[in-house]
């Protein structure tokens, strides 16, 4: 498709949650909070998963890198509108908005992903206790990582890709906080019907291919589980996965329930309170859930931190 004069646009327009002045204080002091908490929180997982030899296993190898893709995920969306707020300016460019929203789309991605891998972890550990750092060495972990990169990378790059061949009018005004993806396009002013259904495409396939898996994985986890005779094996087995199920259950039903019941409100107010409950509060609660449930990383914290 040819871009024509009318596509030479330089900037977009965030417009945020609210244009009331006197909400925005509120505003930049609430996600400014919430950004120091979920960098700070992720981080000092990053650093006890580093400084402790005995978390240097797959289980803790997946657990770093989600809380990195965490820190990653919300720095691409929330420092741009502290900024904007501060300096009381809605502009964002047209090459960072692009930017933005390619890795906006990797991060989600890739989050997806690492919760898959860590639900297949988990499985093998349950289910194949004897066998589990045969099939779990260091290089399937290396190489179950690399391709989480090479996915989320491929599907961000093609939904960027398409998203520079359409054109845009002057003064587009996005009634997000972020470029967020389907916003951007549906702002469009030429057809972006193959956007669409290529969006729709690598959601179902991305989004909603991994769940199967991970309810799979679980299913034979339970029964594994049941089969344990002692209540105090049960137990111990039941809390290796527990914090990684709860985060998946957080990570689905924001981005998925949450997203898709803003989406049938068709209001662009609801659709950014979604956004921010699958960008911001999910990462946000990620280092707790698992510092909160896990032994090993509160042993490991209190050193580092010592």
């Amino acid at each position: 498709m040819e871009r024509g004069n009318e596509t030479q646009i330089s900037e977009f327009l965030l417009l945020g949650f609210s244009e009331e002045p006197e909400l925005q204080p509120l505003i930049f002091g609430l996600f400014l909070s919430l950004y120091l908490i979920t960098v700070c929180g992720n981080l000092l997982i990053i650093l006890a998963t580093i400084s402790d030899s005995h978390l240097h296993t797959p289980m803790y190898f997946f657990l770093f890198n989600l809380s990195f893709t965490d820190i990653c995920l919300t720095s691409t969306t929330v420092p741009k509108m502290l900024v904007n707020i501060q300096t009381q300016s809605k502009v964002i460019t047209y090459a960072g908005c692009i930017t933005q929203m390619n890795f906006c789309n990797l991060f989600v991605v890739l989050d997806d992903c690492l919760l898959t891998v860590m639900a297949y972890d988990r499985y093998v550990d349950i289910c194949h206790p004897l066998h589990y750092t045969v099939i779990m060495h260091f290089e399937l972990c290396v190489l179950l990582l690399l391709a989480s990169w090479t996915l989320s990378v491929l599907n961000s790059l093609l939904h960027s890709l398409m998203v520079l061949q359409l054109s845009f009018c002057t003064k587009v005004k996005v009634p997000h906080f972020f470029c967020e993806f389907n916003q951007v396009v549906h702002l469009a002013c030429s057809d972006a019907f193959l956007n669409d259904i290529v969006m729709y495409f690598t959601s179902v396939l991305l989004g909603g291919g991994p769940l199967p898996g991970i309810l799979y994985s679980y299913f034979k986890i339970v029964f594994s589980i049941h089969g344990i005779q002692s209540t105090q094996g049960k137990y111990k087995a039941f809390s290796t996965c527990a914090s990684h199920l709860l985060v998946v259950f957080l990570f689905y039903c924001t981005s998925l329930g949450v997203y898709l019941s803003a989406g049938a409100t068709h209001s662009s107010l609801s659709s950014a309170t979604a956004s921010v409950m699958y960008t911001v509060v999910t990462s946000m609660l990620n280092p707790f859930i698992y510092s909160l449930r896990n032994k090993d990383i509160k042993r490991a914290l209190k050193i580092f931190l010592r």
